[in-house]
């Protein structure tokens, strides 16, 4: 499925993702955790597909797992105490339920993250913070696209190496150990010399000098407008919850929640509907497409 939230204006896909990194990272409730990390995992299923649930169950889901375990192997603060470790240290159910908002909240991070690699590429980042921060916009588009670049260079590389018996699954552990630290300092070399070319040929195309016009098919429309207002509503009742205590959860050194008010309904709802705002989007256009079809 083409992805309609990426095509919107990228301060408006720029602003969402700072709100809902934001608003994970703040809110540790067990309903809004809840309702962040199924919107989540929603957009980056429909934006990544199966590579989404792949990654999700095979790493996402067991790390998930161990840092809900080994928090209260090492956190043993709280009132309520379930049983003793042979250390003598004990395990409190206090303990336990931080290990998992932390674990989820983390999980959720990476999932917002994940999503927002594949809608705000290197040229919107630019776009953004080209005029404002040129050198730093520059750096920080290159850090970002770093990582899957790196992950496509190097399997290129073992597949060059693997051909000629030079990969790090070929001989002995001598000969494998050699083989990764040769392919190790290829990539070094390769990433050194890339951003070397990167930064000479953007400085020979005047990048970063005053007065220097850009060329950009990003516009701010009518569409935008009404998308940023709603956005702007829901995270505006998202933020007075978040001050008023509405969302708030403490764990030490005993658990309180937030009473469940008509205001806190409110505010959860608000929230998912932010949360769920790309996939509501690109549903809503996948049902025009199939209106407009239907009619030819």
């Amino acid at each position: 499925m083409r992805d309609s939230f990426a095509g919107l204006h990228p301060a408006l896909t720029f602003s969402y993702f700072v709100c809902m990194i934001a608003c994970s990272m703040l809110v540790m409730h067990p309903i809004a955790q809840a309702i962040a990390l199924v919107g989540a995992f929603s957009y980056s299923v429909l934006v990544k597909g199966a590579k989404a649930l792949k990654f999700s169950f095979i790493y996402l889901l067991p790390m998930l797992l161990i840092m809900a375990v080994m928090n209260p192997a090492f956190n043993h603060q709280g009132v309520t105490i379930l049983f003793y470790l042979k250390s003598g240290n004990p395990v409190t159910l206090e303990s336990i339920l931080y290990g998992v908002a932390a674990a989820v909240m983390f999980i959720t991070m990476i999932l917002w993250f994940s999503c927002y690699n594949a809608v705000m590429t290197s040229d919107k980042f630019i776009y953004l913070f080209g005029k404002v921060i040129p050198a730093l916009s520059l750096v920080l588009s290159m850090v970002l696209r770093f990582v899957p670049r790196y992950i496509e260079q190097i399997k290129a590389i073992s597949h060059a190496q693997r051909c000629i018996g030079r990969d790090m699954t070929q001989g002995n552990l001598w000969s494998r150990a050699k083989n990764g630290i040769n392919i190790l300092s290829m990539m070094t070399t390769w990433a050194l010399e890339n951003g070397m070319e990167t930064a000479d040929s953007m400085k020979s195309r005047g990048y970063g000098l005053p007065g220097r016009t850009t060329f950009s098919i990003f516009r701010f429309d009518g569409r935008d407008g009404i998308l940023l207002g709603i956005m702007g509503l829901l995270a505006a009742i998202m933020g007075a919850g978040i001050m008023s205590g509405t969302v708030s959860m403490r764990f030490f050194p005993s658990i309180k929640l937030a009473p469940v008010t008509v205001w806190s309904m409110a505010v959860y709802a608000a929230y998912a509907l932010l949360c769920m705002l790309p996939v509501i989007i690109n549903l809503q256009e996948a049902w025009k497409w199939k209106r407009i079809e239907s009619k030819m």
